[in-house]
């Protein structure tokens, strides 16, 4: 039993100081191509809290623990390149969701980031992934998705749009960041390894400070197509469901209005499933 436990230990630490000189790296890169945080406020929302203790049942490893460690060093981090940051929560306690949103749209010229840690009842899946709601966002996840994501010893699992709570209640760029899944052995064990937490830390930091060059500088790397939904169909989709509309013959009207009563569903389930804790996002 200890020879498995070394074998395995051997590998999980040779990716997390790989995954640790990479991110520092580009968190010095970030640095110098300027940041002034000046003007700027960044309301952190550390996952979960209190009785919410965020993942499944029988997760070994709290999220909502993991959360606020990485958001405080988050705003430890931020504060240094002068940015105003707004925690949503600053202890083990629970905020609920109408009352994050609200502090966050409390403040004008803000960001929102909301901290997460994943989780499954498939102890395999494993990665980082990075949403958005809004076309405005979007620069802002493709960037902080590029730092932490991108030399993580994880999955990429890609920057993708959904409708979570926090991101389509906030007015300004808003994202939620799942920083690999606590159900996962190897990320789990990554995830209670404090220096990888200020890693993470710092790849969020460098993302808020180069969200304003995504689009030049970022244009070419994987994030910006690593499963990044065009977003025309999700901003313009109740024309173009009525564009389709008119020119579909009667039995193709009966399957949009099925598909359209499906979708429409979507929101209240989501919230549904957010009150429930899975997701606070």
């Amino acid at each position: 039993m200890r020879g498995n436990s070394l074998r395995i230990a051997l590998p999980i630490a040779s990716l997390l100081i790989a995954f640790l000189a990479s991110n520092s790296n580009a968190a010095k890169s970030s640095r110098s191509s300027g940041g002034d945080g000046s003007g700027t406020t960044v309301v952190i929302d550390a996952g979960h809290g209190g009785y919410d203790r965020g993942g499944i049942p029988g997760q070994r490893v709290s999220e909502k623990d993991m959360t606020l460690d990485v958001a405080r060093r988050l705003k430890s981090v931020l504060a240094a390149s002068d940015y105003r940051v707004v925690m949503t929560r600053d202890s083990d306690v629970f905020v609920p969701l109408g009352t994050r949103t609200a502090i966050a749209n409390s403040y004008r010229n803000a960001i929102f980031v909301s901290v997460h840690f994943n989780s499954a009842t498939r102890r395999g899946a494993s990665g980082i992934e990075t949403y958005f709601y809004s076309r405005e966002s979007l620069p802002l996840a493709s960037a902080i998705h590029h730092y932490v994501a991108g030399g993580a010893p994880s999955e990429n699992r890609g920057v993708r749009r959904r409708g979570y709570f926090v991101l389509r209640r906030t007015n300004m760029p808003a994202v939620l960041v799942e920083c690999g899944f606590l159900t996962n052995p190897t990320e789990a064990a990554y995830a209670q390894n404090a220096s990888y937490r200020q890693k993470l830390a710092e790849g969020i930091a460098a993302g808020v400070r180069s969200r304003n060059s995504v689009a030049s500088s970022f244009s070419t790397t994987r994030v910006a197509t690593a499963e990044t939904i065009p977003m025309q169909p999700y901003i313009d989709q109740t024309r173009v469901t009525s564009s389709k509309k008119s020119r579909s013959k009667r039995s193709a009207k009966k399957s949009t209005r099925r598909k359209k009563k499906k979708t429409s569903s979507k929101p209240a389930e989501m919230e549904a499933c957010v009150a429930s804790s899975d997701r606070e996002g």
